[in-house]
């Protein structure tokens, strides 16, 4: 695809050129780390073999260009310019069974910008890969950790579904020196990202600018009634829990309809049942339920809701309600003049071919927000899929991704 030149608004830095070339072959190098199933499938869970390989090799990369690369304690790779500036980039960690671009595409990205820039005279940019945004240890651990967030020895003896604690996974660290990376050396925190969704591929819009990043709010419920004999124990006298679970469900499906708006999502993604067998009358029914949207006063009106259904339809069948603490992370708005600043560069490389939009996943941006002003940029995901092997963006929306990155950089600067 070869080179594109951009001419920076700043009048000491000239010109910077971006070699979309080489941005494509860093990115299909990346991918080797941990390359496995079917396609451009990856397997490269935080702390793994392949997650530190990659983060080395990522550290010569930013060394070859004249950033200083430094480990945290938790893992998350800095790459540190001599200059106060913006801070660019994302996550290389992935799912068990993830896809190439989700992370990798806004840390690659960020390292040819950056490198471009650098060519060109400006020493002010620096980038991160954050560690364990996909939460093998803890939901977006690195970025959490960073940010003040969450003290590191809250969640030091966190498990992996292997049974490794976080303190034995970041001993693998070792000899990498570590180190704590202050945030008052960065202006902004920009990441740029697949989708995840559908909306861009269904629309034919080329970019996504982030208005907002979703706020979630999740609860466990337990259902317990009483265990009995699938044969003899008649229907009327029955306290089932998975009845219970059932009307729940389809309750909560139709009473939540008109507190939601066309982004606002609902899930009931787990469901464990005991004693899980066919001629017992099920004793008790564990589920989680989680809601995400923008509006802080929309999470709330969904939350009553959602409590009145569960304490409504355990009492009526006469079993016994659990809920266990609600979890939350609250909706980040992106920053005005950030934001403002993509909506511009997105104009500029792609006019007429993209929409602002929110976030309905969440990313390390939600707690870098804690220390900077944030922005973020998407480009289409084929087919909206993600965190599973066939993730795929054409090659030429990555490519307009990684310049309306540049020119919002140079926008900026």
């Amino acid at each position: 695809m070869g080179r594109f030149v951009y001419a920076y608004f700043n009048a000491e830095f000239p010109n910077m050129t971006l070699n979309s070339d080489r941005f494509l072959a860093d990115l299909h190098r990346l991918r080797q780390f941990g390359a496995a199933g079917v396609g451009k499938g990856v397997q490269r869970v935080a702390f793994s073999d392949a997650d530190l390989a990659a983060r080395d090799w990522l550290a010569e990369r930013m060394a070859e260009i004249g950033l200083r690369p430094a480990f945290d304690a938790m893992g998350n790779l800095f790459g540190l310019s001599e200059e106060p500036g913006l801070l660019l980039g994302s996550h290389s960690d992935s799912q068990p069974e993830g896809g190439w671009l989700d992370g990798a595409l806004g840390v690659i990205s960020a390292l040819e910008v950056v490198r471009a820039a650098r060519e060109a005279g400006d020493r002010s940019l620096s980038l991160v890969s954050f560690q364990d945004e996909e939460g093998r240890y803890a939901s977006l651990g690195g970025s959490r950790i960073w940010s003040g967030g969450q003290d590191l020895a809250e969640i030091d003896d966190n498990q992996a579904t292997d049974g490794q604690r976080l303190r034995d996974a970041r001993a693998r660290l070792a000899p990498r020196p570590v180190e704590v990376i202050d945030a008052a050396r960065f202006t902004g925190f920009l990441e740029m990202h697949i989708e995840q969704g559908p909306v861009l591929d269904q629309s034919g819009d080329k970019i996504g600018v982030v208005t907002a990043i979703v706020g979630f709010r999740e609860l466990r419920a337990t259902l317990t009634g009483q265990q009995n004999h699938a044969g003899t124990t008649p229907m009327a006298l029955r306290r089932d829990a998975v009845q219970g679970f059932v009307a729940v469900a389809a309750r909560l499906a139709e009473e939540l309809k008109p507190l939601m708006d066309p982004a606002t999502v609902f899930t009931i993604g787990h469901l464990s049942v005991a004693p899980n067998a066919a001629s017992i009358v099920p004793g008790r029914a564990s589920f989680s339920l989680q809601w995400r949207d923008a509006d802080v006063q929309r999470l709330a009106a969904m939350e009553a809701c959602i409590r009145r259904v569960l304490d409504d339809e355990a009492s009526a069948r006469g079993l016994e309600l659990d809920v266990g603490p609600l979890e939350s992370l609250e909706p980040v708005p992106m920053d005005d003049g950030l934001h403002a600043l993509l909506k511009t560069a997105a104009e500029a490389v792609v006019p007429g071919q993209w929409r602002a939009m929110p976030s309905g996943a969440i990313h390390d941006a939600s707690n870098v927000a804690r220390r900077l002003p944030v922005a973020m940029l998407f480009v289409p995901s084929i087919g909206g899929i993600s965190h599973d092997f066939a993730e795929d963006t054409d090659e030429a929306d990555l490519v307009l991704g990684l310049q309306v990155l540049a020119k919002a950089v140079a926008l900026k600067n």
